[in-house]
């Protein structure tokens, strides 16, 4: 923890409680402020740029979006906390670096500040789930919440019900499917996931893996990554490559997979929400009219838990008082009701309150509604740890699950050898 931080937030949370409502009221309260967003390139992304310009007409600061791919804005932003630069204001956080945000004292923490303005926020209208999993750890709110993805099922319903199936249910379900489904003769497979070395293949693998009873980490907090459940699904994982996916998809990463399935060449994905706009968008989809999607598998034997993922917005500890409540009144009027629906109406796919679930306009557009109410309802956000070393161990398991797809190692052998290097950091 960053000792010289502590007494920033308490510095920030006092002036930030004195300026108050009182602040926000004048007119363009923060003109002159210039306010950068550290942003991952997601759908969000552009939307956040589009809708800058309004805030900067209700409140004077200008707002400044730099766009970038998943490594480079760990390694940006991180070298920006490290090194006090104050580059960024703004920073959009993985779900999964919470842990490392609370150990280093990287961003503001914003309890005081959501106390303050609780009748504003209306946080009883904001998915519990969403509000702990993308900003909460161990107590401390390093992030607000802003996109909510759910992991769900997305399928081609022409295919399935030309082939006489059921959206799968369970696990085994899903694998039956996939197979059957497949016809590489024809150019058409049954299932598409990500395989690429590093992030995405140790991203799609956790979830899979916790669909079928495995888990990376045990009771106690230690890693587990070489379990006889984790190899067991990591086998699986391995066959519906070989068995039911698209030649070339032990290197796709979440776009290659994404277009596997607009094109219509993957009839089973799963996936994050935020991609299922696309689908119904006819310049870059094909399957429109052939698009459905439900829930995501689950063990046949036990209640559902769903995976949920996505994003808070993290205030930077280092930046002024000044800029600090301008960030916290960005974050607050990005994810108001009404700006936040109208985040969603443009494309965003990024749902935060229950009352975008039944809203009719949104619902009129995106009839995948429901699915994300009963995933973000009953959805599990702590399958892939939220802990300090999670970088370090994805790291080990993205290098570990594409030797096994690319045929370099078996399951037991690469996990024992990820599982090697996770006791090291513990």
């Amino acid at each position: 923890m960053r000792n010289a931080n502590a007494a920033k937030y308490a510095t920030a949370g006092l002036l930030a409680c004195l300026m108050g409502s009182t602040a926000l009221a004048q007119d363009k309260p923060f003109s002159g402020i210039t306010l950068t967003i550290a942003s991952q390139n997601d759908q969000f992304a552009p939307v956040i740029a589009e809708l800058a310009p309004k805030f900067e007409a209700e409140t004077g600061a200008t707002v400044k979006v730099d766009i970038l791919d998943y490594g480079s804005l760990l390694t940006k932003t991180t070298a920006d906390y490290i090194g006090d630069t104050e580059g960024y204001d703004l920073v959009t956080m993985d779900i999964v670096w919470a842990g490392e945000y609370a150990e280093n004292g990287y961003s503001v923490e914003l309890s005081e500040l959501i106390e303050r303005d609780a009748d504003e926020i209306d946080v009883d209208d904001i998915y519990p789930n969403l509000m702990m999993g993308l900003g909460n750890y161990e107590g401390q709110q390093i992030a607000f919440p802003f996109a909510g993805y759910a992991n769900v099922l997305a399928y081609n319903k022409t295919r399935l019900d030309a082939a006489g199936l059921e959206p799968p249910k369970t696990m085994e379900e899903f694998v039956a499917a996939a197979e059957k489904l497949t016809d590489p003769a024809a150019g058409l497979y049954g299932f598409v996931a990500n395989g690429q070395k590093g992030p995405a293949s140790a991203q799609d693998w956790m979830q899979y893996n916790s669909e079928m009873g495995g888990s990376i980490m045990s009771e106690d907090g230690m890693p587990t990554l070489n379990s006889d459940a984790n190899v067991e699904s990591l086998k699986v994982y391995r066959d519906l490559f070989r068995n039911a996916a698209p030649p070339g998809a032990a290197g796709y990463d979440w776009g290659g997979r994404e277009e596997s399935f607009r094109q219509g060449v993957a009839a089973l994905m799963q996936t994050w929400s935020v991609g299922a706009p696309g689908y119904y968008n006819p310049e870059i989809s094909k399957v429109v009219d052939d698009v459905a999607i439900t829930t995501a598998p689950h063990p046949g034997d036990v209640a559902p838990s769903y995976g949920i993922g996505g994003w808070g917005m993290a205030i930077n500890a280092d930046v002024s008082p000044e800029e600090q409540e301008a960030a916290w009144a960005f974050i607050k009027w990005l994810t108001s009701p009404e700006i936040h629906k109208e985040f969603n109406m443009l494309g965003a796919g990024s749902f935060l309150r229950k009352s975008e679930m039944t809203d009719p306009d949104l619902m009129a557009k995106f009839p995948f509604l429901p699915v994300l109410a009963e995933t973000f309802e009953n959805g599990n956000y702590d399958y892939r740890p939220r802990i300090p070393e999670y970088p370090q161990i994805q790291d080990f398991l993205g290098t570990a699950v594409n030797s096994v797809l690319v045929g370099d190692a078996d399951p037991k052998e690469a996990l024992d050898a990820a599982q090697a290097q996770a006791e090291d950091l513990f």
